[in-house]
């Protein structure tokens, strides 16, 4: 177990290249964040429109440069993300809207 936690800490994509895209879990594990890394160019809006710092563009595995979930939010993410959706009622989130390539998805 020791050795998962410190691949989580060595790289964002380390363990989580054995998933399907890039998912991200909060620590109830029922909120979390998919980023679709063939869509993900890499821009940076949706870094630009999180009003709580939610993510960071990082190189993946295969040097590409894509959006993160900062680890330091990770598994607070139903806390971090919750005043988005309570704005959004439904509608996409402002990291979802600034995506133009549609590579964010969340559970919620």
């Amino acid at each position: 177990m020791d050795d998962m936690r410190d691949l989580f800490a060595a790289s964002p994509f380390t363990v989580l290249s054995y998933l399907a895209n890039y998912g991200y879990t909060d620590g109830a594990g029922t909120w979390y964040i998919t980023i679709d890394t063939d869509k993900c160019d890499g821009c940076a809006k949706c870094v630009e429109a999180c009003p709580n710092a939610v993510f960071a563009v990082a190189e993946d595995d295969y040097g590409d440069m894509v959006a993160a979930v900062r680890g330091e939010v990770r598994k607070n993410l139903r806390y971090v993300c919750d005043p988005c959706k309570a704005v959004t009622r439904g509608a996409q989130f402002p990291c979802q809207s600034a995506c133009q390539g549609n590579a964010i998805h969340h559970s919620w």
